[in-house]
């Protein structure tokens, strides 16, 4: 059996998730700045909108990662003659 522990791969799905997460907030992050900086005069809301929206971002896409073993994939289906 080759196969990978349930644990190990439920851990690397997590740091896959927190990684992506964290990247997604940043960039959120610097496009509020720059968006605050430039257009809206050094308020606070675009950064707050941008830090929110990767973070919404980062969570889908870990949400869609760990619930992917329920996803029925097109490669494992058999045609039936």
């Amino acid at each position: 059996m080759a196969g990978v522990k349930s644990e190990d791969e439920l851990g690397m799905k997590l740091d896959r998730a927190l990684v992506d997460t964290g990247v997604k907030m940043l960039g959120g992050l610097a496009v509020g700045s720059v968006f605050s900086l430039v257009l809206f005069k050094r308020r606070m809301w675009p950064i707050t909108f941008g830090l929110g929206s990767g973070f919404g971002m980062g969570y889908n896409n870990c949400e869609r990662d760990f619930n992917e073993p329920y996803m029925v994939h097109v490669s494992k289906l058999k045609k039936v003659e």
